[in-house]
């Protein structure tokens, strides 16, 4: 039957999904309290350009919220707000909730390790009277972005007699900055026959770290010797001690306001601190929930979450048990009883490059936090899939606390795909499911997110701790 210009309006609006700019679905007062909330929020990237930096970054936030250290053994009661850290690379936090720990825990998952240049174990070298240092490139990344940018060294040198030494170079306007040089065009013909891909090679991304010579007529690496002097001078290590360092090249200077309107931020370690962040603040805002709330903040997730701080590790495991000891349950039946928000990016869609994305079924900046049912490479390989049930659930929490959502997924099926640690956690018999922040230049030195989306992640996790 026919129906009238008002009437199929109507139906439409009954019928039809309609996805929209989150600044429609906001009241001015929620556009302003999101822009507040990423200035502390550029202030956590600052701090924590490296996995160490960032757990530190997060247990001053947790020590100024009122959470404590927490020893295994220790006697627990609902409104306790404790953390642990492993290796000082992963973080814990939780808040125990008013129901007994047997019911589950509503836990939530992000990652602090972002694709950096980690130097080698012996880097330093000279070359016709140049320092350089070689680099080893962690996390999936194009190499040839990582040419001819600012960079700073993070980490620590754990020196032979056992003293551990910080190192931030290259973030205070006085301080210095490195580099990766790169082939200027003119000569460049051979270089530029090369695939995308290959247009600078791994071991291309030598860091130049020096050019004068210790005042010396005669023998060579002066250049080299006069990096070390300044080295020693300043930290008090040798050569040898590159061995026992973990020294990581990464952008350098501040988070700053992207676009006329300051709409977005970008900065290096969007992927995956601005995940991490809104976790931990809602963690930290969480009172009194019914069930326990928990928020860990790993490591290692971009090298596939080996090793003993990443996922696949049995720290996490572990605290559950020692948890579960002092309340009288025991962890796999905790497990099989919670539901966890795994809180990863997902990627934005880029009308520049289009054509890798299903634009029914992808994320849009500013559209609010994305909810990805299933993540994984093409035929969902390395996926934890999450139920229809669970779906609905976070789909009916989201939408009564008016938390403004998306769906989508990591490109179209045979483009590729990416993995999140929910798999790791859903094989722990967990209801898990991907929810995270659209980002546009994943995995490049300055990637690029909307403030209004890093907001409504903050107010998702809020949501589900309750």
């Amino acid at each position: 039957m026919s129906m009238t210009a008002e009437e199929l309006k109507a139906k439409k609006s009954e019928l039809f999904m309609e996805k929209k700019h989150a600044a429609h679905r906001m009241s001015d007062e929620d556009v302003a309290a999101a822009n507040r909330f990423c200035e502390g929020y550029k202030q956590f990237l600052d701090d924590g350009k490296t996995e160490r930096e960032a757990v530190s970054a997060a247990v001053r936030i947790l020590e100024e919220k009122g959470f404590r250290c927490w020893k295994r053994g220790e006697s627990l009661q609902a409104g306790d707000r404790i953390y642990v850290v492993n290796r000082n690379k992963a973080v814990i936090a939780a808040v125990m909730g008013t129901a007994p720990l047997a019911d589950g825990v509503r836990l939530t998952a992000a990652h602090l390790d972002s694709p950096r240049l980690d130097l080698k174990q012996v880097p330093l070298y000279e070359d016709t009277e140049l320092a350089l240092m070689k680099t080893h490139y962690y996390g999936g990344i194009k190499k040839y972005q990582w040419t001819t940018v600012p960079l700073a060294l993070h980490g620590v040198i754990v020196k032979r007699n056992g003293e551990t030494v910080q190192v931030n170079i290259g973030e205070d306007i006085s301080d210095p900055v490195f580099c990766v040089t790169d082939l200027l065009p003119h000569l460049a013909t051979e270089q530029v026959k090369r695939p995308l891909g290959q247009g600078i090679r791994g071991e291309e991304l030598n860091l130049l770290v020096g050019s004068m010579p210790v005042c010396c007529d005669e023998g060579g690496e002066l250049v080299k010797l006069r990096v070390l002097e300044i080295l020693h001078e300043k930290y008090g290590i040798t050569e040898a001690d590159f061995l026992s360092a973990e020294l990581e090249a990464v952008p350098a200077g501040q988070a700053r306001d992207l676009g006329f309107d300051r709409s977005m931020i970008g900065a290096y370690g969007h992927d995956d601190r601005v995940c991490a962040y809104p976790a931990l603040l809602a963690l930290c805002d969480c009172k009194a929930p019914v069930h326990t709330a928990v928020t860990i903040l790993t490591d290692k997730e971009e090298i596939g979450s080996d090793g003993n701080t990443g996922l696949c590790s049995a720290y996490f495991h572990d605290f559950m048990r020692d948890l579960a000891g002092v309340c009288d349950t025991r962890a796999h039946i905790v497990f099989s009883a919670s539901q966890c928000l795994s809180a990863d990016v997902t990627s934005a869609y880029d009308p520049t490059f289009a054509d890798v994305n299903d634009r029914r079924n992808c994320a849009y900046l500013n559209y609010g936090v994305c909810m990805m049912k299933y993540t994984g490479s093409r035929g969902k390989s390395g996926s934890s899939d999450a139920s229809a049930e669970f779906v609905g659930e976070v789909r009916r929490l989201l939408d009564a606390n008016e938390v403004v959502w998306q769906t989508g997924e990591l490109g179209k099926v045979d483009m590729g795909g990416g993995g999140t640690v929910a798999a790791y956690l859903a094989n722990l018999n967990i209801d898990t499911v991907d929810v995270g922040v659209p980002v546009l230049s994943m995995h490049a030195p300055m990637e690029v997110v909307s403030k209004l989306d890093v907001y409504m992640t903050y107010r998702a996790c809020a949501a589900f701790y309750g």
